[in-house]
């Protein structure tokens, strides 16, 4: 107990120098316009005291418990039950289950029952059964999802917009409604999560493969977007053309930038690279004759179904007219949830062949030592551009539906925060691992995501207070969680792809001196 309180002091202390600039105090405007710093005490005191109770409680009762798991019952000579087996109990499930399932059948009316504030409280708890339910679903089925992850990460991919287009359906009772309300889950939650899963699969193959750190990869991405805005405003060209263009052009200057970086390693490299990345945003904001500057590129054209429909309604071939269905904006979205999940896969395939390809090989010889493999007669210098070429042609190929998916692009979207997001992903994740990183990027970003809905804490914390302000505090403490947890990330693999899978014996002959 004295050395928890210890322990609990000194994060407490920590917290309070770590966060009392960060939390404490806030920079604000008084209505002459002036700046002001608001104090908030009370928020820093919770923030602190929270810090300082959790230390407590997992040194006090947490590590004694983690201790105990390890040591087998002297009589039956078992170990403890697992701590899963005790927190997922079928009872608790079904009553998860029910919970979950009457506050879906009167969300709409929770409001007028028991006022908002209750009701966001409800809604929270509402998330939190679902959740529970899921994870126990998991947990009894762990061995068959453990066995056919791949396919069922798939088949609930593809299912994903049709699902939850039909539970919003039941809960209004509409067709329309449940497509209007699909919007944010579709675009917040599905597409935003898949286009920053394709970017880390995209720099896996630059860092996890060939173990080159890259901290501009963000600037491809940016010439992927900015090459189908140009293109598609001033000629007129169709997507399905731009694509495969805008992924040419970022490999293209993915070679360039390779060239420069040849003899680099490590930190060097990461300098640089970081380096192209704020050249290729400063280009992009000064070269206003061309890029428009810092307003940015608006009015880019809309991706179409092969010319055969259009999602603009005024269009003759609008889906809605063609297929004689309710007009409605959904439709894009899910096209568009379709379309990046396509590129998503494709980027998946394209890395696990190239992988058991030579020059995957080439790739993770590279990553481990560069002077053996140069040893090897491997030619680094194909391999670190062939790397570079690769991964910024899938940035490019993200960039472009970026641009299509929004409609408008400038610089604002292209700092160095996204390189540092999509970097963070591919590390937490375990670099090298798609599995992985698809998982640190459905949580990392999902989190970001599920931070918007919770209005609740508004309640908590005063009107002020925005949730998804401190999603990089998340971040990093995802980080260090990760690091200390598992320090190769969530599914972190360094296997190579070609092994002896036979062992051989191998006669004396072959291993005296100067022979192996």
């Amino acid at each position: 107990m004295q050395r928890a309180l210890r322990e609990a002091f000194y994060a407490g202390a920590i917290a309070l120098g770590l966060f009392v600039l960060f939390i404490g105090l806030k920079t604000d405007q008084n209505i002459s316009n002036e700046l002001i710093l608001v104090q908030r005490w009370g928020l820093l005191a919770a923030v602190v005291i929270t810090t300082a109770v959790g230390r407590f409680l997992y040194v006090a009762y947490g590590q004694p418990f983690l201790a105990n798991q390890k040591i087998a019952d002297v009589a039956t000579g078992l170990l403890p039950a697992s701590v899963a087996s005790r927190f997922f109990l079928f009872p608790a499930f079904i009553v998860a289950v029910i919970v979950a399932a009457l506050l879906f059948v009167f969300s709409r009316s929770l409001a007028g029952w028991v006022g908002a504030e209750p009701a966001g409280y409800l809604q929270f708890l509402r998330a939190l059964a679902v959740i529970y339910a899921l994870a126990c679903v998991i947990y009894y089925f762990r061995g068959f999802i453990h066995a056919n992850f791949t396919k069922l990460g798939i088949a609930a991919l593809v299912l994903y917009p049709i699902i939850v287009v039909g539970m919003l359906s039941l809960m209004s009772w509409s067709l329309v409604g449940g497509l209007q309300g699909s919007l944010k889950w579709v675009d917040n939650f599905g597409i935003q999560i898949l286009i920053y899963v394709m970017l880390a699969w995209g720099l896996n193959i630059v860092v996890g493969l060939a173990g080159l750190l890259d901290l501009g990869y963000v600037a491809f991405y940016a010439v992927g977007a900015y090459a189908y805005a140009l293109l598609g405003t001033h000629y007129g060209l169709s997507f399905w053309i731009l694509l495969p263009a805008a992924g040419a052009m970022a490999a293209f200057w993915g070679v360039l930038l390779g060239f420069p970086v040849l003899r680099l390693r490590g930190d060097y490299l990461a300098i640089v690279t970081l380096a192209f990345g704020e050249i290729i945003r400063l280009v992009i904001i000064n070269w206003r004759e061309v890029t428009n500057g810092s307003a940015g590129i608006s009015g880019i054209p809309k991706v179409t179904f092969f010319g055969l429909m259009s999602f603009n309604v005024s269009d003759p071939n609008y889906i809605g007219k063609v297929l004689n269905i309710a007009t409605s904006s959904a439709y894009y979205k899910i096209f568009l949830y379709y379309l990046i999940l396509g590129l998503a896969l494709l980027t998946a395939f394209v890395t696990v062949r190239l992988r058991r390809m030579p020059v995957g090989r080439a790739w993770e010889a590279l990553r481990e030592d560069e002077i053996a493999c140069r040893s090897l007669g491997i030619n680094t210098t194909t391999t670190k551009l062939t790397a570079f070429a690769t991964g910024a042609m899938f940035g490019g190929f993200a960039g472009s539906f970026f641009a299509a998916r929004q409609g408008f692009v400038s610089p604002e979207s292209f700092v160095f925060l996204e390189s540092a997001i999509i970097l963070a992903i591919v590390v937490l994740g375990g670099m090298g691992s798609l599995v992985g990183i698809a998982v640190a990027a459905l949580v990392m970003i999902g989190g970001t995501e599920v931070l918007r809905e919770l209005d609740f804490l508004k309640q908590v914390f005063g009107p002020d207070f925005t949730p998804e302000l401190y999603r990089m505090l998340l971040f990093g403490m995802a980080m260090v969680i990760v690091m200390l947890w598992k320090p190769r990330g969530f599914v972190g693999s360094r296997e190579p792809t070609a092994f002896l899978k036979v062992r051989r014996a191998v006669s004396s002959s072959f291993t005296k001196e100067g022979h192996g």
